[in-house]
């Protein structure tokens, strides 16, 4: 939906019909469902042609329910300047958000596997969780290259995210919650293992 629409006539009521498709939708989606517009529509109370104004089609409508987390920063305590409890505090903020929205971020995993343009939502906020680790392992500048963090923390990214979690619920066959402390105990890990024997090689990372 054109971002201009709801900043013309009747703002509220146009937030107001939004938020509730985008409830209505996020229910669907825990619920096991992948909604079409239309069923968002009925479950929301709202006219079909009118939930079409806002998401003119199913994929808009599901990248919208993608949990919303553009802080620059999600450390417990940024006074805290020790780099592993840095990294400690923002792993257990992503998993707790794994397992929290689960749901939705599967929905979006699927998206993002579908061939999609260079702008789409999806591809672009990819890079929020690295920005996050980035953020936590910055008192490392002082001891690891740009480029020695730079794949620390990709490497911890690939351990900790949607993707590791869905493998080890849907093809390791753990529970949720142990899914949750493996990729907890793997970010660390391999923290642990690039502090004291460096970052892993660009070999590793490619093959």
């Amino acid at each position: 939906m054109d971002s201009s629409y709801l900043l013309t006539g009747r703002t509220r009521q146009k937030q107001r019909t939004r938020d509730a498709l985008v409830a209505a939708t996020r229910e669907l989606v825990s619920a096991g469902t992948t909604p079409t517009v239309e069923q968002a529509a009925l479950a929301a109370g709202v006219s079909r042609p009118t939930a079409y104004r806002y998401f003119p089609n199913q994929r808009a409508l599901l990248v919208a329910v993608r949990p919303e987390l553009d802080a620059p920063s999600i450390l417990a305590d940024p006074r805290v300047v020790d780099p592993r409890e840095r990294l400690q505090q923002v792993v257990d903020t992503i998993t707790s958000w794994v397992l929290e929205w689960e749901a939705e971020l599967r929905t979006a995993l699927r998206l993002s596997l579908d061939p999609a343009a260079p702008e789409d939502p999806l591809r672009m906020r990819a890079g929020r969780a690295m920005g996050w680790i980035s953020d936590a392992l910055s008192p490392l500048a002082d001891r690891m290259a740009p480029d020695e963090l730079a794949r620390l923390a990709m490497a911890i990214r690939s351990a900790i995210g949607i993707e590791s979690f869905v493998w080890l619920v849907d093809v390791a066959g753990q529970t949720r919650e142990e899914a949750r402390e493996i990729t907890r105990w793997s970010g660390m890990a391999l923290y642990d293992a690039a502090v004291s024997r460096g970052a892993p090689p660009h070999e590793v990372l490619r093959s």
